[in-house]
């Protein structure tokens, strides 16, 4: 694992967040690392996101634990640095506009609790107001999760990159990747329209372009692009200070539906715009602006929190979630060809996901038995499902 070697330990396809978590984990770990990215760092998803790290969103099961075990990671051994990426543990409130909505939030929330999440009852709309002051008086009641936490995602991108390339990682921006060599049935690295790489792994962090990447190797992988967009108002008066969401955007996270579906997501910043989503679709890479789903978020947000009726809308963006059938990333070797490995598909929590999955990529990597057992993500298992 010589850092003098001729080729890299590990080569990295993609600088985004999770690409930027895997070269910093390797590379503490003694490997030596190339991260080749066709743009600049956090130039697609990460940079198109609120930078969530979120617990509360996630329904018990094997995203919930590694949700778990990442933000012990970002409030742990990442802890020194996070000033650096504007770590906020501002926490989440999810509402309920009905007695059912609350209920199916509790019984969500009584799962998660046995877990040992900080979920907290809040019963009604008294209590809801002492939370959010201005928060529609029609909701009913929800759960607070204080640990809910969010990142710059660009700074977190940029700076983990840093600690990587501190450690002699090398990055190469505005590099595409045009092919992935292989050797005796196996990844030996990658071509590039810069040349070609020797690589002793490959791994596919290239978010919603996953599927692209595999592809140039033979393989399927349907980590498929889904768009959402995120508006943001001019600076107001009214302070919203948690992450605020209705409890459709739960169910919305966990649907495989490829038209337009939108729940209320609303939360402040620190210079007083207010920011608004969700969005999501399958529409491939259709970058074009939507009047739809942009009027419907707008309304979506005005519902939550009736005082935003008529609050100019500064800017919209968009970006593409990496978007897995079964709503689990892929991660891990890649049985169909050693040597290439993948990090990808984590959809709408990518940045809280991150860390996790790279720690957990650095102890496959090593041999060693991993904190979290990565049967659930196996690249392959898509394949295997259409040939059973």
């Amino acid at each position: 694992m010589s850092a003098a070697s001729r080729h890299p330990d590990v080569l990295v396809i993609g600088a985004g967040i999770v690409g930027a978590a895997v070269a910093h984990f390797a590379a503490a770990a003694g490997f030596s690392v190339t991260v080749v990215e066709r743009g600049t760092i956090a130039a697609g998803t990460t940079s198109r996101c609120e930078g969530n790290l979120l617990v509360s969103d996630k329904e018990v099961g094997p995203e919930l634990e590694l949700a778990l075990h990442s933000q012990r990671i970002w409030r742990g051994e990442l802890a020194e640095h996070a000033a650096r990426w504007e770590f906020d543990s501002k926490g989440g409130l999810v509402v309920a506009a009905s007695g059912a909505g609350k209920s199916a939030l509790d019984v969500l929330a009584d799962h998660q609790r046995s877990l040992g999440i900080r979920a907290e009852d809040v019963p009604d709309v008294a209590a809801l107001h002492t939370i959010e002051p201005y928060l529609n008086p029609a909701m009913t009641g929800g759960v607070y999760y204080p640990d809910d936490a969010q990142v710059q995602p660009v700074l977190a991108a940029h700076h983990l990159l840093r600690l990587a390339r501190d450690r002699g990682a090398r990055l190469m921006t505005g590099v595409e990747v045009t092919g992935i060599r292989t050797h005796a049935g196996r990844a030996v690295g990658v071509d590039t329209a810069a040349g070609s790489i020797g690589a002793g792994t490959v791994i596919n962090c290239a978010g919603p372009w996953a599927g692209e990447i595999a592809a140039l190797a033979g393989l399927d992988l349907p980590v498929l692009p889904r768009r959402g967009f995120v508006l943001v108002t001019e600076p107001v008066p009214v302070t919203v200070h948690h992450k605020v969401y209705a409890a459709e955007y739960v169910q919305n996270v966990a649907s495989s539906d490829a038209g337009l579906q939108v729940s209320s997501v609303v939360e402040g910043t620190p210079s007083g715009t207010i920011l608004m989503g969700a969005s999501r679709e399958r529409v491939g890479f259709d970058t074009a602006f939507s009047a739809a789903a942009v009027g419907r978020v707008a309304r979506a947000g005005a519902e939550l929190f009736p005082v935003l009726a008529d609050v100019q809308i500064l800017r919209t963006y968009s970006g593409f979630r990496p978007y897995c059938p079964d709503h689990l990333p892929v991660i891990g070797p890649d049985a169909r060809l050693p040597g290439l490995w993948h990090a990808a598909g984590h959809e709408g929590a990518g940045i809280g996901l991150s860390v996790g999955t790279a720690a957990l990529i650095v102890q496959a990597l090593r041999g060693e038995p991993t904190d979290l057992p990565l049967e659930a993500f196996r690249p392959e298992r898509f394949s295997e499902r259409v040939a059973a």
